[in-house]
């Protein structure tokens, strides 16, 4: 193969034959005339009951031909059912585009790029925004689809214009739910039905009104579109350094202030991965998740009431995904998916548990831990000496009433040290 005909680095390889072509079905259930082509020479179509059901007869009818909803539990079971298909022409159907939370990223992260040829239609969320006027840089996608729907708490704000991917008919009442809790019953909630079909549909109401709609009056394939007021309640910034009040804590939380000094030098980037090593209520671990939908946290913690309202807390903060490990440390970590980034905020001179740490760092891996003990503070003296670093104290006054006056309460002065690999 010539430079100007090979396939560039990283870009699915069009010349070879994929695993699986996947058709994006339009909401009408109809396919473009390539589509037909592609399921008439098929040896093996996949979809879902609807889509198998909706396709004409003429199209890809042979004696040889196959038709296999797709099976449940879907990821234990896909990878079987593709081996068992190995050499035949397969094809799946499914809605709109299948990379819009659909199946086409499943089997593209399976199989790999070159292995998935996609042949989209028109997505639900273009549907959604010609629909509502809405255009793609003011108004962000969420998918709720196999998802906690407390994933939605995170993108509260005021003035906010959200399209929801929703999992079934019992989410628009779940939605106006969480933002009624959260101070936005006044929100307006529009259920996009059918879309692209002759049956589409639009209702509006409040977030508070859709509380009390049944699931059973909500059509089954919907889209819905949020969007709060400019002058409801601002929850929290998706920066670093929440209220403490955020947080329900025993005592055991990393301080607003000292949260932000070390989730500045922990630097969230998309995707990657934090330990968070005696995590006490959980802060440091909820805020990094809270930088970026695919930022990814395991909370480290022995105590199994502080266990329970880390996963509490990150609930309320809109990040249920977050992983709680009750255990302790170091031997909890030996079996964790290796981090980008780890903070230590508890435990810090536990024998092995920094050894453990600084040993599971990649190179560009970053560890912060806080010390507020004689002893701690030597073990990251002692650590800064030998490894480098940043080796910062830090010490935070606030206001209080002195009788008739207002004078200045210091914090306990908290030692840092900071390291990248």
């Amino acid at each position: 193969m010539s430079p100007a005909t090979a396939p560039n680095p990283g870009q699915p390889d069009v010349s070879r034959e994929p695993v699986i072509t996947v058709l994006g079905v339009g909401a009408d259930l109809t396919l473009e005339s390539s589509a037909r082509a592609l399921l008439a020479a098929a040896d093996v179509v996949l979809g879902g009951r609807r889509h198998l059901a909706a396709l004409d007869a003429s199209i890809g009818e042979s004696s040889t031909q196959q038709r296999i909803s797709w099976p449940s539990p879907l990821a234990d079971q896909l990878p079987a059912l593709l081996a068992e298909h190995r050499g035949r022409r397969v094809v799946a159907l499914a809605s709109g585009d299948p990379l819009v939370s659909g199946i086409g990223g499943t089997l593209i992260r399976l199989l790999g790029a070159d292995a998935v040829r996609i042949v989209p239609a028109i997505s639900s969320v273009a549907l959604a925004r010609a629909a509502m006027g809405w255009t793609a840089e003011e108004s962000e996608v969420l998918t709720l689809v196999g998802r906690d729907v407390d994933a939605l708490r995170r993108a509260v704000a005021p003035n906010r214009r959200l399209l929801v991917l929703t999992s079934g008919p019992q989410t628009p009442a779940e939605i106006g739910g969480i933002l009624a809790a959260v101070g936005h019953g006044s929100a307006a909630l529009t259920v996009l039905s059918d879309l692209g079909t002759a049956d589409e549909a639009r209702s509006t109401r409040s977030a508070d009104a859709w509380t009390r709609v049944s699931s059973d009056d909500v059509p089954t394939l919907h889209v819905v579109a949020v969007e709060t007021s400019p002058d409801t309640p601002y929850l929290s910034a998706w920066v670093a350094g929440l209220p403490d009040d955020a947080f329900e804590n025993d005592g055991q939380l990393t301080k607003r202030d000292l949260r932000a000094s070390a989730l500045a030098r922990l630097a969230p980037a998309p995707g990657q991965h934090l330990w968070d090593v005696g995590a006490g209520a959980g802060s440091v671990g909820i805020e990094w998740m809270r930088a970026h939908p695919t930022c990814r946290t395991t909370a480290v913690e022995a105590n199994s009431e502080r266990a329970a309202r880390i996963a509490s807390n990150a609930r309320a903060l809109g990040v249920p995904g977050l992983s709680v490990v009750e255990a302790k440390a170091p031997d909890a970590l030996a079996a964790l998916e290796t981090p980008d980034a780890i903070f230590i905020g508890g435990g810090a001179t536990r024998p092995g548990v920094l050894d453990a740490c600084l040993g599971a760092l990649g190179p560009g891996g970053r560890l912060v831990v806080h010390g507020v003990t004689l002893e701690t503070e030597q073990l990251l003296a002692d650590a800064y000496r030998t490894h480098g670093g940043e080796l910062t104290r830090i010490a935070v006054e606030s206001t209080a009433p002195v009788g008739t006056f207002t004078g200045w309460t210091p914090a306990r002065t908290v030692t840092q040290w900071a390291w990248q690999r």
